[in-house]
């Protein structure tokens, strides 16, 4: 596993206020981190409900954890996790005044790099108890980025071996360990050896430079035949730095499968980056140092559409928030874009006018087209009257004038809908069924939305509405209500939620009877019930069955 650096994606876990400062201490020495706070306590980043279930999450992610609070609180928080010492990711513990940095997990993942990291930037010596690290000044079972050791049993074998005094010798190109304090000898039993081929040797620690790159002309059994190219020739799978394929076959799902089990990036290039004459099928080209997987072609492009949710943190899904992370551009209407934040320096921010969906849809395909990672942001759900519908017509509409549109990588993340958050605070008054119906009309003429109310109304639907009204649109809301009262009781039950999952939230329950625009507003959600809504105490419920 590859040493962390400040430009690793970690998690800053606080409890409450009182760490909140340190944490950004620490934050602003690593680019991608972002603070993760108790939702009722802390005004973070990341808002979670529960420390246990999120940090397992994160660990489960892989996500570095750099948890401000008692060691023990982690410890009992990750033990149900702890299986397989290779995978673990980086997991610490640092006192709320930084006082004390304490790498708890993640030998194999660079903790103690990053400890030493935390430390330097808080000015603290961490307390690393790792014996080999300790003696030779380095983890010698973590190799850099490029490298992938070979055997984690065998290597704490050979750990322990110098450990007891023996010497060591170095084979191959190993230049992270010219400083490490170790004592090297040239007839020595033990040896490092950095090598790209297989080797089983009971005296070595055989680490394998990432430095094979293939080329696939045919995309049928991708893996299978990969493997066997690589045993042919004696390399490691573990020496494999990247997979390189034609561009005609950048959708290919055999490629991208066997790219994911080998765990190597999948790049596509127009021509074969090496001379490939003697290996039409698959072709190894063997390099002297680690391949940079990101020089070789370009990768294909992907394009996710998110909903934030209604606007508070922790109603934003983990889905939609990792798509944000992993963002190079994000693009929306300004106030969901500042939403999204805060951004990384290396993210770029794409902000434009609420009516200018489809410009922004052509605009993030023609950013996915050239390889880049691309996330529209849309607040609720993307799929409620929101972005998802305006970028698939952008491709069903471009993909004919810009062919490599159909080539990006596609996908919708469903978010929490306004009507669904209002309904949650309210209680369930979309329990059975009901529709959802916008009332601005500048996309669609007002008779048809008439019509669908009433057809609303006549089928004892509950009715949630979006965008009652605006400056623009002064009438329609009172007019809508008019025909909904043609089919409702003046005692139906009315829940106006105003700014559901933001700081100013309201709720309010009316009767149909009372309700008129002056209730209402751009940012308020309207739920009108059915024939069988009903209020208890203070929540409001649409029963699932008829009397």
């Amino acid at each position: 596993m590859a040493r962390v650096s400040s430009l690793t994606p970690m998690a800053i876990v606080v409890l409450g206020t009182g760490a909140l400062d340190m944490a950004r201490r620490i934050q602003a020495n690593f680019a991608q981190s972002r603070v993760h706070g108790l939702a009722s306590r802390v005004n973070a980043d990341i808002a979670y409900d529960d420390f246990g279930a999120h940090v397992r999450a994160l660990y489960a992610s892989g996500t570095p954890i750099v948890a401000l609070c008692s060691a023990g609180i982690v410890i009992r928080a990750l033990a149900s996790c702890l299986a397989n010492k290779g995978l673990e990711p980086p997991v610490l513990a640092v006192a709320q005044d930084g006082s004390a940095v304490v790498p708890l997990l993640g030998g194999m993942g660079g903790v103690n790099v990053l400890a030493r990291e935390i430390g330097q930037a808080l000015q603290v010596a961490p307390a690393i108890t790792t014996s080999g690290e300790l003696r030779f000044g380095q983890c010698l079972l973590a190799p850099p980025e490029g490298y992938a050791l070979a055997d984690i049993e065998q290597g704490k074998r050979f750990v322990s071996g110098l450990l007891a005094g023996e010497t060591t010798r170095i084979e191959g190109h190993a230049p992270w360990l010219d400083d490490a304090d170790l004592a090297r000898a040239d007839d020595a039993r033990l040896a490092v050896r950095i090598t790209p081929f297989a080797a089983h040797d009971e005296d070595s620690l055989v680490i394998h430079p990432r430095c094979v790159l293939a080329w696939i002309a045919s995309d049928e059994d991708v893996e299978e035949r990969m493997r066997a190219a690589m045993r042919a020739q004696g390399l490691s799978p573990l020496a494999l730095a990247a997979l390189a394929a034609p561009v005609r076959y950048m959708t290919s799902r055999s490629l991208e499968d066997a790219a994911r089990a080998l765990n190597v990036p999948l790049c596509f290039c127009d021509a074969p980056p090496f001379d490939t004459a003697d290996a039409p099928g698959i072709a190894l080209n063997v390099s002297d140092a680690p391949i940079n997987a990101q020089s070789i072609g370009r990768t294909r492009g992907t394009l996710t559409v998110i909903g934030l949710g209604p606007g508070s943190a922790e109603l934003m899904t983990p889905a939609a928030r990792t798509a944000l992370i992993a963002a190079e551009d994000v693009l929306g209407y300004e106030t969901y874009v500042r939403m999204a934040g805060p951004f990384r320096d290396d993210q770029r921010m794409h902000m434009t006018d609420n009516r200018e969906e489809l410009q922004r849809a052509r605009h993030a395909f023609e950013l996915a087209s050239l390889g880049r990672r691309v996330v529209v942001v849309s607040s609720g759900d993307p799929g409620v009257f929101a972005m998802a519908a305006a970028v698939l017509e952008a491709l069903d509409k471009g993909r004919a004038a810009h062919p490599a549109w159909s080539a990006v990588k596609l996908a919708i993340v469903p978010g929490v809908s306004a009507s669904l958050a209002t309904a949650a605070r309210a209680g369930a008054p979309l329990g059975h069924d009901f529709c959802v119906l916008s009332l601005s009309d500048n996309l669609k003429p007002w008779s048809v939305i008439e019509k669908r109310i009433a057809h609303a109304g006549e089928a004892d639907l509950v009715m949630a509405f979006y965008n009652p009204l605006s400056k623009a649109r002064p009438w329609q809301f009172d007019r809508a209500m008019e025909v909904v009262k043609q089919y409702r009781d003046p005692h139906t039950p009315v829940v106006l939620g105003r700014d559901i999952g933001r700081p100013a939230e309201a709720l309010r329950i009316v009767a149909l009877g009372e309700l008129n625009s002056e209730l209402v507003d751009m940012r308020t959600m309207v739920i009108v019930g059915s024939s069988t809504t009903r209020v208890v105490g203070d929540w409001v419920y649409t029963p699932r069955w008829y009397e």
